[in-house]
């Protein structure tokens, strides 16, 4: 590494720490602002409609999931593992995807391709936009979760979750605005809720932070909740929905993209 490149490498590490030193609280909402940035980018490539066919929403859709699988094994998982032990992280993984499971049957929402979910005596209840809205905060609660857990791991932890989660957000912002456009034929409420998905994973992100901070025996477990509902919702939600349109060989690439991405960049900055 030249000199230049070292100063600029210490020049981003004393920001970063000038940032995020103020307490774990605080580093996980400045790390999480990351990915809800990138959220509203998506969001706003959704709202005029950029790529807007359907293969290449699957296809950014296919590269989210590989993303969210090596996070969630690389990131969050094996350093439960290594800090707490298999039975804690085992624990930690089950309570994760219960958890996602609980609020997918009490919680009414609309997936972009599967349609309404939740309890049947709300779906008229409620107007279609704000049922996608729930879906989305339903599907964002565990990468909030993820940046705020690894970033009490330590700075360099959350910043490569961070970056992860937004990589996979970018896609995602487009697949949470475009159906909204879509559905409520403008584009102003569209980005707003867009920007606000983004920082709905910045409020759990704090959240998970303050939690796991309390004691030192809580970090592992709230690791592996995390990867559980990571790892639920790639299965449950994001595939199946790649592959309903007879897209599944650019939703299959876009995948083995992701996961290659996101190995990478777990070598180089991990």
């Amino acid at each position: 590494m030249s000199d230049q490149e070292a100063r600029s490498t210490d020049m981003l590490e004393s920001l970063l720490h000038g940032l995020t030193g103020h307490g774990l609280a605080t580093r996980a909402f400045v790390l999480s602002l990351i990915p809800a940035t990138l959220t509203s980018i998506g969001g706003f490539f959704g709202a005029i409609g950029l790529l807007g066919r359907e293969k290449h929403l699957d296809a950014g859709l296919g590269f989210s999931a590989g993303v969210m699988l090596v996070a969630s094994f690389t990131s969050l998982l094996l350093p439960s593992i290594e800090i707490g032990g298999i039975t804690i992280a085992t624990l930690g993984f089950l309570a994760g995807i219960v958890l996602i499971i609980v609020l997918d049957r009490i919680l009414p929402h609309e997936h972009l391709i599967k349609g309404y979910e939740g309890p049947e005596t709300l779906a008229r209840r409620l107007r279609k936009i704000w049922l996608i809205v729930i879906a989305i905060l339903i599907h964002n609660l565990p990468e909030g979760m993820a940046v705020g857990a690894s970033a009490v791991q330590g700075l360099e932890n959350g910043l490569l979750m961070a970056l992860a989660i937004g990589l996979q957000d970018i896609p995602e912002g487009f697949a949470v605005v475009y159906p909204l456009v879509m559905v409520n034929r403008k584009i102003g409420l569209p980005i707003a809720i867009g920007v606000l998905s983004g920082l709905s994973e910045s409020v759990m992100a704090v959240i998970i932070a303050l939690i796991s901070s309390r004691s030192v025996s809580l970090l592992p477990l709230t690791l592996a909740l995390a990867a559980g509902a990571m790892i639920y919702v790639v299965s449950h939600e994001i595939l199946p929905e790649t592959h309903r349109k007879g897209h599944e060989w650019l939703a299959s690439l876009g995948f083995i993209t992701g996961f290659l991405v996101m190995l990478w960049l777990d070598v180089l900055l991990g």
